[in-house]
């Protein structure tokens, strides 16, 4: 499907079960791409979405496991939203300036030895 000054359309239907119960859930989601329908194709559409998600869910494990991000206590004013920025920052941060690929050993690495985020850095 074609909208006037935008790509194409896709829908997307997930199948998803639960772990606990079983039980089977179904997603359907839409999406509109600024993409011609000659680089749209199918193919490539369910490419991007499953790349999307895969940069998702890795930001999201590293925040829960890395930084227990789910058992967090802080719910009320702006605490919520500055300790999800601080992970973040730091994530980013070891990703863009360090190459890091495991970010857990790479803060226990700097944590024995604080100078070194420093000289990461270059202050």
């Amino acid at each position: 499907m074609e909208f006037p000054n935008k790509g194409p359309v896709c829908c997307v239907q997930r199948q998803s079960f639960s772990g606990k119960t079983k039980k089977e859930r179904i997603e359907t989601i839409y999406g509109i791409t600024d993409l011609t329908p000659n680089q749209a194709s199918s193919k490539h559409l369910l490419k991007l979405n499953r790349g999307h998600w895969g940069i998702e869910n890795r930001s999201h494990y590293v925040r829960d496991v890395t930084f227990d991000e789910e058992n967090s206590q802080i719910r009320t004013g702006n605490g919520p939203q500055i300790m999800a920025c601080l992970p973040n920052f730091a994530i980013g941060t070891l990703r863009v300036i360090k190459s890091a690929t495991n970010i857990a050993s790479t803060l226990r690495y700097l944590a024995a030895k604080p100078h070194r985020t420093l000289e990461l850095l270059g202050l």
